[in-house]
């Protein structure tokens, strides 16, 4: 199998562990999709990205690195200069969407409170110590972060987003291989996954069913990437109603252009055991609060607080019921 003849430390990690985990049909595929997805073509931010990652300076003895926490952190001892020099090159890839961090004393407080999600989730998770696990849109890789606290021998990001792709490196730089070098990043959706690979335990989709105009035709994807008996954890906008709720907006929900269908956790439900998983149960649902998603100086743009009626916060400035989110989990059959 040919490689690109520049590998970076990471894409060679990468490559040696689809081989430890006998994933040989995909890793085929791995120069092609990571040409694709770090072609420079596709944004003209992204060597810019690239650059502010390969800056970021060469780290003394870690004292400490913590996955299995609310913030994902690495105590590393920097001068004045040098924690100023990592703050203005992590600035350089934002927005940063997913978190918190604290990386070498730069406290990125992201746009999303990511750590008040895992908290809702995880205690209905199957065990993730020794599993396989995807995230599929995992953005800088956060929940894979997590995941690898909490014990995954193999935790895979995939999301076909080159600035998360420079994020997760980014991060990658502070914990170095603390992690024993057991979660990686591949810059493609879950359209790239080999259909029917049935190789992961446990597979995390948050945040992308809604984006989806043929949701039926995701969730069968993702419970494709699923090994027999393995755990789908699905978090998506919802709305109020019953199993035959579901809402499609007009050309915008919530200022977000890409927004299809918006069911209820019911209909969800109802989805989920159509495309033939089983002991589906809804988890976790409640609005999503200003304290949760919202502009920090790491997300200057606009957020939560402004896609909201301002005289009415439980709608939308469209008119439609304000963001609500359910979390699912189901079972792939044996």
């Amino acid at each position: 199998m040919a490689q690109p003849t520049t590998l970076t430390d990471d894409q060679r990690a990468l490559y040696q562990a689809f081989l430890d985990q006998g994933l040989t049909e995909w890793l085929s595929r791995l120069p092609e999709q990571l040409a694709a997805g770090l072609d420079r073509r596709r944004h003209g931010d992204l060597p810019s990205w690239e650059k502010a990652v390969a800056k970021l300076p060469e780290l003394p003895d870690r004292h400490r690195v913590t996955l299995d926490a609310d913030t994902v952190s690495v105590e590393v001892t920097l001068d004045d200069s040098r924690r100023r020099q990592c703050e203005n090159l992590l600035k350089k890839l934002a927005p940063w969407r997913k978190g918190p961090y604290s990386l070498g004393g730069v406290e990125i407080d992201t746009e999303w409170r990511s750590d008040w999600k895992w908290q809702r989730v995880v205690p209905h998770l199957a065990p993730l110590e020794g599993q396989k696990v995807l995230d599929v849109g995992g953005g800088s890789g956060y929940h894979a972060w997590r995941m690898a606290g909490a014990g995954a021998a193999f935790a895979l990001v995939i999301d076909p987003s080159p600035r998360f792709y420079w994020q997760f490196q980014a991060v990658r730089h502070f914990v170095g291989d603390a992690d024993g070098g057991r979660t990686h990043f591949l810059p493609v959706g879950i359209e790239d996954v080999p259909e029917t690979l049935g190789f992961f335990d446990t597979v995390f989709s948050m945040g992308v069913l809604y984006h989806r105009p043929s949701p039926l035709e995701h969730i069968q994807q993702l419970k494709d990437a699923l090994a027999p008996g393995g755990e789908l954890v699905l978090e998506t906008l919802v709305v109020e109603g019953d199993e035959h709720t579901v809402m499609l907006p007009g050309s915008r929900y919530a200022a977000m252009p890409n927004v299809y269908f918006l069911p209820s956790s019911r209909a969800l439900c109802h989805w989920l055991e159509r495309c033939g998983l089983e002991n589906v149960r809804v988890v976790d649902e409640a609005a999503t609060t200003l304290d949760e998603q919202r502009s920090t100086e790491w997300m200057t743009y606009q957020s939560l607080a402004d896609f909201l009626d301002p005289d009415d916060i439980t709608r939308t400035v469209e008119g439609y019921p304000a963001p609500r989110r359910a979390v699912v989990i189901a079972g792939k059959p044996r």
